[in-house]
């Protein structure tokens, strides 16, 4: 007994066929029944034989493959009538039936048994399955190709000669003639070549000539072929901080690419051409392998329409400009020198100068400007407005940014600020409901005695209140100090404890006209005390202080005393 595993679902082999033949076409398995279905309807109509008006069904079980093949017919009233190879009438339907199933208006179907399909039959219904077949892989190729449009395609060489090069592109097969293939390049067969969609139309037959599928524009020499090997080639451009503004292409010969950067610290030009011109390089290497190989001049935009066109006609050495905004016209001012390098080999850089910029260009050398004293704006002073003007539009840009910025954030508070509301819920007010009182469960022998006899009681209270003493009830003292006073008084009293003492003065010199003078009152005895020395030990004491010299107290003794000491306080510190 096999495994589990190994057990595999087998399909029937009309399943597997039709699964394989979707595969190989790039088709769906309906899209295959579908055209199976139309194709046997079709044959069958032939084999009628009653006209090409005849209607017929016919439906495929996309499980078991089994096939109903039928031919329609309404039915309507016997008097009415006309074809009876598309109609029937209602006894005729209804013939056999226990009960009556069909009424006027109804679809009445007669099968055909897939054992009755004869030979002719067959072979009609394969030719015309193969017909469906392919025009469902149009159909399909125009589906997958169309949202190409616009996108940069690598194809295979299949075929190439002096007037077609066949390019297989995936599922379908190009053809791009001389034109659409840039200078005098060529191929060889097996070539890896890049291709770009232009565009894509679905599938038309022509009168006498079946579809040969959806026709595929491509070409290697329009704007778009060189846009997309810009994208490319530099990230700048791709991730948009170079913007490509517009581009004017003659194949094989020039090219003059305008660029503007959305960033103030890229060049626009120089982020194109890349250090030592690597990047400009691998862009022309894939602009055709012919002898001669296309030059590219790349330019800065400007929205000054007259900086715009003077950046244009470079190489050419100009002095100035008039611009007819209205007209679209301009009139360049330009040296003497440089009319031929304006004008450029059979005036093609003339030609995509005015291409790129929209204007028709006018080259005016500057003798012919003098001799017919032509005005103009100099190029310096055209730079200076179209600075001034890249300014004013920058200012202008960041005051909009600033002012949606603003707006946005002004709407987020309101917002964070707003109130919640709640939704009106409509409350229904409940009446309370008021119960009886309880009744009172005491008897009246336990009831006080104010509510026995109520007179009795009021006297007695009456002399409870004679017999209390009375209480004399605290007087309201009145003052005039106010709040500001006590507050005042008490700030003055910290300064008086914060204020420190004041400073002693010494006692005015009193003198001796100020002194009354009064007679000495007679001075009382002393009182008699004990000597501490002798008469000879006080004379011998002051023999002693004479001889040592303690008692010469003169200014010149006092200065040499301190003498030594003066050069630690003299200014020449000596």
């Amino acid at each position: 007994m096999p495994r589990k595993s190994q057990i595999v679902e087998e399909r029937p082999p009309f399943l597997e066929s039709l699964h394989a033949l979707s595969e190989s076409k790039g088709l769906s398995d309906e899209d295959v029944l579908s055209a199976l279905e139309d194709a046997t309807c079709r044959a069958y109509v032939k084999e009628l034989g009653g006209g090409d008006d005849a209607v017929v069904t016919c439906h495929i079980d996309p499980e078991t493959g089994s096939v109903y093949l039928a031919q329609v017919k309404k039915v309507t009233e016997e008097d009415d009538i006309t074809d009876d190879f598309l109609q029937v009438s209602v006894e005729e339907a209804n013939e056999g039936l226990k009960e009556p199933k069909y009424k006027v208006g109804d679809d009445f179907e007669i099968p055909c048994p897939m054992s009755q399909v004869t030979a002719v039959l067959a072979k009609a219904i394969k030719n015309n399955f193969r017909a469906r077949l392919a025009e469902a892989e149009r159909v399909a190729l125009y589906r997958v190709y169309k949202d190409h449009i616009g996108e940069m395609m690598v194809g295979t060489v299949e075929k190439s000669d002096d007037k077609i090069t066949s390019i297989s592109i995936g599922r379908t097969t190009i053809e791009l003639t001389r034109k659409e293939l840039i200078g005098d390049e060529y191929f060889r067969i097996g070539d890896q070549v890049k291709v770009y969609i232009q565009e894509v139309r679905p599938a038309q037959s022509t009168e006498g000539k079946p579809s040969r599928g959806p026709q595929i524009e491509a070409t290697r020499s329009s704007e778009g072929f060189l846009k997309r090997l810009f994208e490319e080639e530099i990230h700048e451009i791709y991730d948009g901080t170079v913007v490509i503004k517009a581009i004017a292409r003659k194949a094989g010969i020039r090219s003059k690419v305008a660029v503007a950067s959305n960033n103030e610290d890229v060049d626009a030009t120089g982020a194109c051409i890349g250090q030592g011109g690597n990047r400009i390089q691998k862009i022309v290497q894939q602009l055709g392998n012919g002898k001669s190989k296309e030059k590219i001049d790349i330019i800065n935009y400007s929205d000054n329409p007259g900086m715009f066109i003077l950046e244009a006609v470079r190489p050419a050495k100009t002095l100035g400009i008039n611009v007819d905004e209205e007209d679209k016209e301009a009139d360049v001012i330009i040296e003497d020198d440089s009319l031929k390098v304006a004008k450029g080999s059979r005036d093609i850089n003339l030609s995509l100068a005015q291409k790129l910029t929209g204007y028709t260009i006018h080259l005016i050398t500057e003798s012919e400007a003098n001799e017919d004293q032509i005005e103009y704006t100099p190029t310096e002073e055209v730079a200076k407005q179209a600075e001034e003007q890249k300014k004013r539009k920058a200012q202008e840009e960041l005051t909009k940014k600033m002012a949606e910025e603003s707006a946005k954030r002004l709407a987020e508070a309101k917002k964070a600020e707003a109130p919640k509301v709640e939704p009106l819920v409509e409350k229904t007010v409940e009446e309370p409901v008021v119960k009886p009182a309880p009744k009172a469960a005491v008897a009246p022998e336990s009831f006080p005695e104010e509510a026995t006899n109520p007179a009795a009681a009021a006297l007695a209270e009456l002399n409870k209140k004679k017999e209390e003493p009375v209480k004399e009830e605290p007087q309201d003292v009145k003052t005039t100090t106010t709040l500001s006073d006590l507050e005042k008084e008490l700030e003055e009293a910290k300064e008086k404890k914060t204020k420190p003492a004041a400073k002693s003065k010494r006692p005015r010199k009193i003198t001796e006209e100020e002194v009354k003078r009064e007679p000495a009152s007679p001075a009382k005895p002393a009182v008699p005390t004990m000597p501490v020395y002798t008469d000879e030990e006080l004379s011998e004491i002051e023999e002693e202080d004479i001889h040592n010299g303690d008692f010469d107290d003169t200014e010149d003794d006092i200065e040499d005393d301190f003498s030594e000491y003066d050069r630690y306080y003299d200014d020449d510190g000596k």
